[in-house]
């Protein structure tokens, strides 16, 4: 299985513009740039950031969707928030550090059950396993 996205550039660094698409359409040409990423919010525009904390918590959710299906439960709701920390390192940036905050419901299964699951959920998810460079984290939450 493979799945695509693309980026197009125009400019210098700080006074160019950038869009971002995927494959599935699900969004074409968002708008991405300097400011967006190292300066300040800029509205309807994103950064790499943001898109891989956004791809971490969809797939660390999945991924304890399954853990939990596995062990016998079902979570009536999994939520999921990825800060990803970028920061200047000698050479350049990099991605330090990401903290995943959960807030699940589970109904049946103990805090200890539910710690350990969502453990396992953060390093079997395949977007933890490609970040692994970084610090990840995780803050589970179980609600009843």
């Amino acid at each position: 299985m493979k799945k695509k996205a693309s980026a197009v550039w125009q400019g210098g660094l700080k006074d160019g513009k950038g869009a971002i698409s995927v494959g599935s359409g699900a969004f074409r040409d968002l708008p991405y740039g300097f400011k967006a990423r190292f300066e300040a919010n800029e509205p309807q525009h994103t950064n790499p950031e943001e898109l891989i904390g956004a791809a971490h918590a969809g797939c660390f959710s999945m991924a304890l969707s399954m853990i939990l299906g596995n062990a016998g439960f079902t979570a009536t709701k999994i939520e999921t928030e990825a800060e990803v920390s970028l920061e200047q390192q000698e050479g350049g940036f990099s991605i330090t550090a990401i903290a995943l905050n959960l807030k699940a419901q589970v109904p049946g299964a103990t805090d200890e059950q539910f710690q350990k699951l969502a453990n396992d959920a953060k390093v079997g998810c395949p977007v933890s396993k490609v970040l692994k460079g970084a610090a990840i984290t995780l803050h589970a939450t179980l609600e009843q």
